[in-house]
């Protein structure tokens, strides 16, 4: 299937535009779901809707984002929910057992970040140190973080302190945190679009044996796509942590499919070398709002799964015409 399949006539505008943004689709769809949640429900398009939409949602984001980095270089992470998980109950057992004043909630999510690093490193040494299929070798490190994710909190419930949810869900200044968190978030993926590590990630991908031929390192590469990836899943456990005011052992697990169906929905080819971090927010919100208009339908509950999964099939099948396409 070519480009011009796409458009009528072939028009070589609309390929290039395509090209430079592959996420023009999923803006499409965005904008379209904007509409039908207005008109279905009129107070979803409220301030408070949407700063509850950014605060559940946020989370998902950040999520599809760390999946991209690794999928750029043609890899995959199904292990990036249990990563999320481990890091949540972890932040919670640490403030439970020292405190929840502001300066441990602080170093708790320092202590985070710096287990989904490490989590991501495994990855990256199992995956491609040990050249291993990173689908099958993700999978069994889901396992094994999830094992350690039930070892450090056998049972969901714990509270987290309220300094903790109660700055996730507040103000600052009359701006809310979590609209303070997307901009820093955008300002933070605008910088790493610039960095070298991303041009890398993105060469690995499009074609790993002329990456190597050329020089880069392309196993030291992949692995920091994988740490990259662990860090930004600890940043959504945090989230998660703010908006659930919990722990968890599992809470991630039903996030990974819709981690990897915001990626492909926001243009980023499943074989690696092409795609945006801006598709796959766009994703996640796609999927945020697909879920609110299920709702406000009326669809009865015995459906919703069935409408998900449908979602993330089509999510699917664009991610392979996508990837057809960059490669014709």
């Amino acid at each position: 299937m070519t480009q011009a399949s796409f458009f009528p006539g072939g028009s070589q505008a609309a390929r290039g535009l395509l090209a430079r943004f592959p996420f023009m689709p999923a803006l499409l769809i965005l904008i379209a779901l904007i509409v039908l949640n207005g008109v279905f429900e009129p107070n979803s398009l409220s301030y408070r809707a949407i700063r509850g939409l950014v605060s559940t949602y946020l989370a998902l984001m950040l999520l599809a984002v760390a999946q991209t980095y690794v999928v750029y270089a043609a890899d995959i992470d199904l292990s990036i929910g249990a990563i999320l998980s481990l890091v949540n109950v972890s932040v919670i057992v640490l403030l439970d057992i020292f405190g929840g004043s502001p300066a441990m909630v602080l170093l708790a999510c320092v202590a985070g970040v710096g287990i989904g690093a490490l989590c991501g490193l495994v990855n990256g040494l199992v995956v491609a140190g040990l050249r291993l299929q990173a689908i099958v070798a993700t999978f069994a490190t889901s396992i094994l973080f999830t094992g350690l994710a039930l070892y450090v909190l056998p049972v969901a419930g714990t509270p987290a302190p309220a300094a903790f949810w109660r700055t996730y869900g507040g103000s600052f200044f009359g701006v809310p945190f979590v609209f303070a968190a997307a901009v820093v978030t955008a300002i933070v993926l605008y910088l790493l679009a610039r960095a070298r590590l991303i041009t890398q990630l993105l060469a690995v991908g499009d074609d790993a044996q002329a990456a190597f031929q050329s020089g880069l390192p392309v196993t030291a590469i992949r692995i920091k796509g994988y740490v990259l990836c662990g860090v930004f899943a600890a940043l959504a456990a945090l989230c998660v942590t703010g908006d659930t005011a919990s722990g968890d052992p599992l809470v991630g697990g039903k996030m990974v499919l819709n981690s990897v169906a915001a990626v492909v929905l926001g243009g980023t080819a499943l074989s690696g070398g092409f795609g945006s971090v801006v598709g796959s927010v766009i994703g996640a919100l796609i999927i945020g709002l697909i879920s609110s208009l299920v709702f406000f339908v009326g669809t009865p509950s015995e459906w919703q799964n069935l409408v998900q999964g449908l979602a993330i099939l089509i999510a699917l099948m664009v991610g392979v015409l996508v990837g057809r396409k960059d490669k014709s």
